[in-house]
């Protein structure tokens, strides 16, 4: 963990520049000192079928999760987030000035114990 998962709208695909976006977002995460690298993942959901407020719009929405383990402190969690978020505006700074996009982001904590995970990518980091 963690994973960065973000759903978007299709009427923003090539516009998203989402392969950058999970460059800084991993780098990010890996830079907090938080996250073990061997453990983070970025990826898109593309929705082709939404309705978004009074529909008469090109509306268009990012929602973005970040799911990580249990254990981490709110004092150490909140800044590196609220950065991530912060990161995230500026990334569609340019996309939100010409047309209506909604960001969000949302954190989960794993549970403690019914979590399982098997990934031997984090020896090469060690």
């Amino acid at each position: 963990m963690p994973h960065f998962i973000a759903e978007c709208t299709e009427n923003i695909r090539q516009q998203a520049d989402l392969p950058g976006l999970f460059a800084e977002v991993n780098r990010h995460l890996a830079d907090s000192g938080i996250f073990p690298l061997g453990g983070i993942r970025s990826r898109a959901h593309w929705i082709d079928t939404w309705q978004m407020a009074d529909g008469k719009h090109d509306y268009a929405f990012v929602h973005m999760t970040l799911k990580i383990g249990h254990g981490r402190q709110l004092d150490e969690l909140q800044p590196v987030i609220a950065a991530l978020f912060e990161k995230i505006k500026q990334h569609f700074a340019a996309l939100s000035a010409e047309r209506y996009l909604a960001l969000s982001l949302v954190l989960e904590e794993l549970h403690p114990v019914l979590n399982f995970k098997h990934n031997n990518v984090h020896a090469l980091f060690r």
